[in-house]
Parts: structure tokens; C-alpha cells; sequence
């Protein structure tokens, strides 16, 4: 069975445990979930498992082919014990590369697609990166060198991207010791929140003991609440965009300088760096967590009746995706590339369903704009209505264009 078909699987556990969480949500009058962020978030799941079907070649090539050529001695398959170092391995593989995701512009540029739900549920929790492949397979070379047998690699990291589903939610409070050595509800909402003293903690994917022993935990305060985003919101339902809003903003800054090694450390700072020249001619405001939450959440108005096309092209998606992911291995490649097509086109269809023109703003710092979403228009903007526009919420915000000492405090995370 390929990794594709687990995940196809998987997918109604996961459909159902949303539900679940949504109906539990409304029992307790905390509802977390809107309809347009919902659709958007699976849907970028969606696309990133679609993407993966003709990167993973590329990926496990390359894992297989260190293996192959510099493992120092090649462990059992067989043996529980090379599992259960092979999982813990990974778990601190990618404890790094999830800390370089928020350190190293570059690979920010990637990871920032999880971030940009301004919710936080089980539907955040699916929402995936498209480009990840590009360099992330670096940070497991060095169990291959161990080696860990690409069959055990593959496995190992499908667990820990399986577990890491059900702390995406808002329902579950603090687990007790638990909490103190794995990863939670309680201390990842932690590293989805903007506030500054969360920012940047807790990457653990399984265990939270890696954050403890390199200088990354914060725990949860009830004092404050977590403020869900990023600094630099992306403010649209358009999956194409969210997967390229970094890369592009990064591009700019690096074409825009006039100074050489500004252009490849552009790629290379902690996200928010910017060359000075560039800086100072297109200067961005200081990120301010009360302007933040003051401007309101990304959450445009559509008529019932664009809601419902939405929802369908949406179950046509999941539909098309499952016959996708299920055959994949057995298609012809032209066949893999049109459904592939098809699909991104529906999820951008769903996008633009949700994304009326008329509500779409660059202008992101009106607040007049957030009270006029509120009064007098019908329409759905989400299971909750607007009832959540007094919740926190993540929208206008970028970075100051400050020496690297202040990145730990204004970077647009």
C-alpha cells in the first residue's frame, strides 16, 4: 500500500473528527471553525498531497540514493528497536528543520502555509505546504548516513505527521505531565500564536522534550490568549497564492537591492530581514498585536448561493483526489498530470466562489472596513456568522526594518 492510499484512508477519520470537533464546538458555544477557512485549509491539504504524488520521486530518490551510497552500516528492518530509534530520529530531524522553517527565510517561505489559517482547529491541522520538498529533505540525510532503511524512513514519518492531527484544536485544554514531554493542544496552539511571547516556541512534533533541551518551550498562559496567523496575513482564499505570497515577497526584496550579498541573504535571514536600501524605499510598518487584532480576521461575505457552489466543487474535489491519490501509481503520466490540473483548478475555483471581488482589499488597516463586513449585508461568511468577529484575530501587520538583534520580536510570523 503507498503512502497515498494510507492518506486516502485516513481522510474520512479526519472529515469525521472535524465534525466532531465542530458539533462539540457549538454544545459549548466555542465555536472555532468558519466555512471559507475550513474549505481553504483542507483544500491546501488537498493540493499538497496531490503535489507530493510527483515530488515524493524526487524525495525518497534522493534519501534512497545517500542510503544506498553512505550509510555507515545498513540496520535491520526486522529489529523494534531500529523502528523505535528510526521514529524518535525523525522526530528530532524534524525538530530542526521545523525551527529552520522559522529561522531561515527561505524555508519560512514554505512552512508559512500551515501558519496562515487566522483559526485554529482540526482543519489547520491539514493544511500543508506544497513546496516542502524542495529542501526539507536535507534535514533527514542523516538518518539515511545512520542507516535507517528508506522503507522504515518512509513509515516512521507518515506516524509523526499523523500524530502531529490531533493537537490542532482549541477543545482540548492542558494535559498535565504530558504536556511537559510531548507534543499538545495546550503547547502547540503555543506555536501557532503571534503574541510575542510565543513566538517561535515549541516545534516539537512528537515529543516537546527537544524544545526543553535547545531553549523553545513556552507554556500556555491563560492570562494571555493565543492569537492565531501570521504577522504578515495573507488575507485571501486562493491556494496558488498562499503557497507563493513568501516566495514572491522574498524575490522582490532580493531583485529590488542594489547590494549583491543582499540578494542571497535575503533567502537566508530570519523571515522579516530586509536589506536596508530596500528598507528604507519601501518601508513596512512595525507589527502591533493590538492593531493586529483590532483589524479583524480575513473573512469576506458570499450569498448562501456561492456558499453552496462552493460546497460542491468542494465534494467534487474529494472525490476526484480520492480516485487520484488511490491510482496514482498505476496511471499513465499524462492521465496524473490532467487530473492534477483539474484538481488545483477546482480548489482555485473554490477560492475565487469565496473570494468575492468586491470584498477583496489590500488596504488592510481600516478598521471601518471590519464593522461594515458586520452590519447590513446578508450573507455567509462561515459556520459562526458574526458572532466570531469579536474573537481575536489576526490581519494587518509586517515587519520593522530592523538590524537582526530585533527579529525575535517583529519578524512577520
Amino acid at each position: 500500500m503507498t503512502s497515498a492510499q494510507i492518506i486516502v484512508l485516513a481522510t474520512p477519520v479526519f472529515l469525521a473528527l472535524i465534525a466532531f470537533e465542530f458539533a462539540v464546538g457549538l454544545a459549548r458555544r466555542r465555536n472555532t471553525y468558519r466555512l471559507n477557512d475550513a474549505l481553504n485549509s483542507i483544500g491546501l491539504g488537498v493540493m499538497s498531497q496531490v503535489v507530493g504524488v510527483f515530488t515524493r520521486l524526487f524525495t525518497v530518490g534522493l534519501y534512497t540514493l545517500a542510503y544506498e551510497h553512505v550509510a555507515l552500516w545498513p540496520l535491520s528492518a526486522s529489529s523494534p528497536w531500529v523502528w523505535l530509534g528510526a521514529l524518535i530520529g525523525y522526530d528530532f530531524c524534524y525538530y530542526w528543520l521545523h525551527r529552520g522553517g522559522h529561522r531561515v527565510a527561505a524555508l519560512w517561505a514554505a512552512h508559512v502555509v500551515h501558519h496562515q489559517s487566522e483559526d485554529y482547529n482540526l482543519s489547520t491541522a491539514l493544511r500543508q505546504t506544497s513546496s516542502g520538498f524542495l529542501l526539507g529533505w536535507i534535514f533527514y540525510l542523516p538518518l539515511a548516513v545512520l542507516g535507517v532503511p528508506p522503507l522504515v524512513f518512509g513509515i516512521v514519518a507518515l506516524i509523526d505527521l499523523l500524530y502531529q492531527f490531533w493537537v490542532h484544536t482549541q477543545q482540548i485544554g492542558r494535559l498535565g505531565w504530558f504536556d511537559r514531554w510531548f507534543c499538545a493542544p495546550s503547547n502547540h496552539r503555543v506555536h501557532h500564536a503571534v503574541n510575542d511571547r510565543y513566538l517561535d516556541k515549541n516545534y516539537g512534533g512528537i515529543l516537546l522534550v527537544w524544545d526543553r533541551l535547545f531553549g523553545t518551550y513556552a507554556p500556555e498562559d491563560a492570562r494571555e490568549p493565543c492569537v492565531y496567523g501570521t504577522r504578515a496575513p495573507l488575507r485571501s482564499w486562493n491556494p496558488l497564492w498562499a503557497n507563493l505570497q513568501v516566495y514572491r515577497d522574498l524575490a522582490l526584496d532580493s531583485w529590488r537591492t542594489q547590494a549583491w550579498p543582499d540578494k542571497l541573504r535575503v533567502w537566508l535571514k530570519p523571515p522579516g530581514w530586509r536589506p536596508a536600501d530596500v528598507a528604507a524605499k519601501w518601508p513596512r510598518p512595525v507589527f502591533d498585536l493590538k492593531r493586529f487584532q483590532r483589524s479583524g480576521r480575513y473573512d469576506p461575505r458570499i450569498s448562501e448561493q456561492a456558499a453552496w457552489v462552493a460546497g460542491t466543487l468542494f465534494a467534487v474535489v474529494l472525490l476526484l483526489t480520492t480516485i487520484f491519490l488511490w491510482n496514482a501509481h498505476r496511471l499513465a503520466p499524462w492521465l496524473m498530470a490532467g487530473l492534477a490540473l483539474l484538481i488545483v483548478g477546482l480548489l482555485w475555483a473554490v477560492g475565487l466562489v469565496t473570494e468575492p471581488a468586491a470584498d477583496v482589499s489590500s488596504d488592510m488597516g481600516s478598521d471601518m472596513r471590519g464593522d461594515t463586513r458586520r452590519d447590513g449585508r446578508r450573507g455567509v461568511r462561515g459556520a459562526e456568522g458574526a458572532a466570531r468577529d469579536t474573537a481575536p484575530a489576526a490581519a494587518y501587520a509586517s515587519v520593522a526594518d530592523a538590524p537582526d538583534s530585533g527579529h525575535e520580536r517583529v519578524r512577520p510570523r
